[in-house]
């Protein structure tokens, strides 16, 4: 080898081939030296200190912090080092809540693996924590703060790769902590469920919240019958669970479980990603014929959904009206099958297998419930539904495989490929180029929108006709988009969003890999699975085509909007937050609210604030008043809004709100 390109590992040479630092060229030796803080999709930030090494003549230094020089001689598990590892180790689990045996990440938990490996049999430190209450409150995650050991994997995820920054350090020193913003609940901020947070974190301080318990309920209920779907990008993922390859395609495997575990019948919501292309690509040929609300984004992500709702809420139109496969699965599924199972609607329970935490806060969604029961139940993720199989002693490896139930177990290539990034845009142009050509489309395969990069594109011209499409996957690529939306300035006819880097394959739900080939291995393995089947076109699917003459009428039509398609609401405000301005005896006030959001603000909301604030004080009325600065009435087109009491004045000026406070006040004395 030229000792201009190489450098020394425990006496080993090994050449530098352009990576970052020396971490990842250990890796690369065959090396592993423990970390819990360095993910090579995020930031350095070398806070754990357990991958030092020792390099010649410098001492030692964090592996992930430092470039690869030529010459160097580096060793990497001396004496000091291995000492130095250990009592980091022995520190952290001093502060550490040590109940393993019942957390949710026993056996895939690192700092548990690293104890081990170092060696670690006792703890010699006094333990300090102080137990803090877990947080249940949103539908996708639990966030248990006894188990953080301050990483700061979950805060660079969420502002790096989603741009969120739902969760971030608070405190310093003995009283640091991570929280979401304002030290709220997980559902009282901006958190989008995506769960990227959960699948970088290396304890048990965050993890999908489980429906487990929900659903032996209900398999052992003799009441109800229980149907269950499984989402594409489960079958390629399921099996890692159980030591199989990554990329492995177990469906026959998975339906053989589910079906040992008790449930009645087993679907595909691949059949109702088929649904999702035809009634999507019909909306935007639609919109593209006319020139209206483009460029359309897709709507199969909820994480993505929520983002819109809460960050762009005026690119709301813009969002295809279509549900998510999850949900057209479960609509169409509580419309049809109780009266082809011969069983009453509120006996039947539909549970879905996801690779994705969003689908468990989708489900529960209020307009996604009919006469007060949810179209979707219960959502498992594949790692819920690998250790369901546990529980029961189910051995995945012994299963013979068995066949989905039909019609809903049907599906064509185009609906597998719904799993990966790029597979919903190419789904939707297998229908889109053969109906706007006219002409049977003989290649299936989009290689154009396929691949890792962040944001990708292409361009086609149909008969004169072109069309512009982009593929995004992670929340910040999406945001770029988003912001050239807004203004005015997307070049783009159709947008495909997914929020986990490389799409469902890679959801949170998925079984947890540190391989960096992992997630590439199991998009293969979908477009293995299309290539596979006869059929790769939804259109071609005679079992759909059956369905929307029996049940759905034409596609894009009044039944199958009913009940294939949604809305959507601004959810941009900070949730419960207002700031009282002036000081007074407690008890029942008069309660005058100014919004402050942007479009308030710029309509003069700050002067009414300031004019209502003097009027009280002047008055002396601080005991009877209680003006606050609020977020958001959701009425900015009438900005600027002030609410006095429980009525909302909009268009309100200085004059109009001081009089409204005037008689209220009146009325209350008389």
């Amino acid at each position: 080898m030229n000792a201009k390109t190489t450098l020394t590992i425990d006496n080993r040479e090994v050449r530098i081939e352009g990576e970052k630092n020396l971490l990842e060229l250990a890796r690369k030796a065959g090396i592993d030296i423990p970390t819990f803080c360095y993910h090579s999709s995020l930031s350095v930030y070398g806070a754990c200190r357990l991958c030092l090494v020792d390099i010649e003549g410098r001492g030692i230094v964090t592996s992930c912090s430092t470039k690869p020089e030529p010459g160097m001689k580096i060793r990497t598990h001396t004496e000091e080092i291995r000492g130095m590892r250990k009592i980091a180790v022995e520190l952290l689990l001093a502060s550490h809540e040590q109940n393993c045996p019942t957390c949710a990440k026993n056996t895939t938990c690192e700092l548990q693996k690293l104890a081990r490996k170092l060696g670690v049999g006792e703890v010699r430190f006094k333990p300090t924590l102080r137990p803090q209450p877990l947080d249940r409150t949103s539908a996708s995650l639990v966030r248990n703060p006894n188990k953080c050991i301050l990483c700061g994997d979950c805060v660079r995820a969420c502002a790096e790769i989603q741009g969120i920054g739902a969760i971030d350090f608070a405190g310093r020193g003995a009283n640091s902590c991570v929280v979401p913003a304002f030290g709220k609940n997980l559902d009282e901020v901006e958190c989008v469920n995506c769960g990227l947070c959960a699948s970088v974190c290396p304890t048990g301080a965050l993890t999908p919240k489980s429906e487990i318990e929900a659903v032996w309920k209900d398999l052992d209920n003799p009441e109800k019958t229980v149907v269950v779907q499984i989402a594409p990008a489960v079958r390629v993922a399921l099996g890692e669970a159980f030591g199989l390859e990554p990329g492995k395609i177990e469906t026959g495997r998975i339906v053989a479980g589910l079906k040992a575990l008790g449930f009645d019948q087993v679907y595909d919501t691949c059949f109702a990603a088929d649904l999702t292309v035809l009634e999507e690509a019909t909306e935007f040929i639609a919109r593209k014929t006319v020139g209206e609300k483009l460029p359309q984004f897709t709507s199969c992500c909820p994480a993505w959904v929520k983002y819109a709702e809460q960050f762009y809420p005026g690119l709301l139109p813009n969002l295809s009206s279509c549900r998510s496969p999850q949900q057209m699965f479960g609509s169409l599924a509580k419309k049809i099958l109780p009266e082809k199972l011969g069983v009453k609607r509120e006996n039947l329970s539909i549970v879905s297998v996801m690779p994705c935490t969003a689908k468990k806060f989708e489900a529960k969604l209020d307009k996604f419930r009919r006469d007060g029961m949810p179209d979707v139940d219960h959502v498992l993720t594949t790692q819920e539904a690998a250790r369901m199989f546990e529980e029961a002693g189910i051995r995945f490896r012994d299963l013979a495989p068995q066949s989905m139930d039909m019609p809903l177990g049907f599906k064509t290539g185009a609906g597998v490929i719904f799993g990966a990034s790029g597979g919903v845009t190419e789904a939707a142009l297998r229908y889109a180029v053969e109906k706007i050509k006219g002409v049977e489309l003989d290649a299936v395969d989009f290689h154009e929108v396929r691949g890792e990069a962040g944001l990708r594109e292409a361009e086609y011209n149909l008969d004169g006709l072109q069309i512009k499409v982009a593929i995004v996957h992670g929340l910040a690529n999406a945001k770029k988009l988003a912001e050239a939306a807004a203004r005015g300035e997307c070049a783009y006819d159709f947008i495909e969003v997914m929020a986990c880097p490389g799409g469902c394959v890679a959801g949170a739900g998925q079984p947890v890999s540190k391989e960096p080939t992992t997630r590439a291995e199991r998009t293969a393995a979908l477009y293995e699975a299309d290539k596979m089947l006869q059929l790769h076109k939804s259109q071609d699917n005679h079992l759909v085509a059956e369905c929307y003459q029996k049940h759905l009428g034409e596609i894009g039509g009044h039944k199958s909007h009913e009940l294939l398609h949604t809305s959507y609401r601004s959810r941009r405000r900070i949730c419960g937050e207002s700031l009282s301005l002036l000081d007074g005896a407690q008890g029942e006030k008069l309660k005058v609210s100014v919004c402050v959001g942007t479009s308030c603000f710029v309509r003069g909301s700050q002067k009414i604030l300031e004019a209502l604030v003097k009027h009280v004080q002047e008055n002396s009325l601080e005991n009877l008043v209680d003006v606050q600065a609020t977020f958001c009435f959701e009425r900015c087109g009438d900005g600027p809004n002030v609410r006095v009491g429980e009525t909302v004045i909009g268009k309100c000026d200085i004059t109009t709100a001081i009089k409204a406070v005037e008689e209220k006040l009146a009325a209350a004395k008389s």
